[in-house]
């Protein structure tokens, strides 16, 4: 992707390096990773999987950064600039106004105003304070640890999915199913999450087709092959050996990227209603 030297967004909060005392779900390392591998790129309400630990937490400077972790931060917020000026535009152009997320970067475990979190969580977005929160490392897992292929776009799918997170809370959509989630059986509220996952998916396929002019070759397969590696199916059979489909949060290799190419081939947010099954 064409990244270098354009406008990187100044909503970061970059923590990397500092240290964070308190305690933390799951632990670190790739045991943690493979045990909440279901909770990768996360649109659930993530205040009931973090620790209530909320305050008390002591930071300080521990390392400095490498220049790879600073031209990987650099890219994170170009990705992050690119869909403030995107959907805003898209926003704009249905007569709203679109709110802003953070980002925060962190290494090994971060405090959010979900609570707070490890990085073995994943990529996740937090609906109380409307940031997204990045251990970077992760993708390092991602390609060595679920196969997919390495390179940039890679993270760039995952900031744009976590951005649709964003975009269901400013329109409401994360409320409702919620909403529609209470008094439901575990298989009817798993399957009212996979929509909400899909049309994350759907939404960060959006971004790309109008971010069109900065792609380059490869760079929508690297997404297709991240939503590949991290669809429930793939991730139950590399963990377990075996597949469970009453117990999808997220949706299918196929359907991840079903959704993501909707989404890029459309262009348009109208499109996107994974719902439609469920509700009618």
């Amino acid at each position: 992707m064409k990244w270098k030297g354009r406008r990187q967004s100044s909503n970061v909060d970059d923590r990397r390096g500092m240290s964070t005392k308190g305690k933390t779900i799951a632990g670190g390392g790739i045991v943690a990773v493979i045990v909440i591998a279901l909770q990768l790129f996360t649109g659930v309400d993530v205040s009931q999987l973090i620790s209530e630990e909320r305050s008390g937490v002591a930071t300080e400077k521990t390392r400095e950064l490498s220049e790879a972790e600073v031209e990987e931060g650099e890219f994170a917020a170009t990705i992050l600039a690119d869909t403030e000026d995107i959907w805003t535009s898209i926003f704009s152009k249905n007569d709203m106004n679109y709110p802003k997320p953070g980002m925060v970067l962190f290494d090994d475990a971060v405090s959010s105003g979900c609570g707070r979190a490890s990085a073995a969580m994943g990529p996740f977005y937090c609906p109380a304070d409307q940031k997204l929160y990045l251990d970077l490392r992760f993708f390092d897992e991602l390609h060595n640890k679920f196969g997919a292929e390495k390179g940039d776009f890679a993270t760039a799918y995952v900031i744009a999915h976590e951005v649709g997170h964003h975009i269901q809370t400013v329109l409401g959509t994360s409320q409702k199913v919620r909403q529609l989630q209470q008094g439901k059986s575990q298989d009817q509220a798993n399957e009212l999450s996979v929509a909400l996952e899909l049309q994350a998916d759907f939404y960060a396929g959006v971004w790309a087709n109008h971010n069109q002019e900065y792609l380059q070759e490869g760079d929508i397969q690297e997404a297709l092959s991240a939503a590949n590696a991290v669809g429930d199916d793939a991730i139950q059979r590399r963990v377990n050996g075996t597949v469970n489909p009453d117990s999808f949060t997220h949706g299918t290799s196929a359907q991840r990227m079903e959704w993501f190419m909707k989404g890029y081939r459309s262009g348009d947010i109208s499109k996107g209603n994974t719902f439609h099954a469920l509700l009618n």
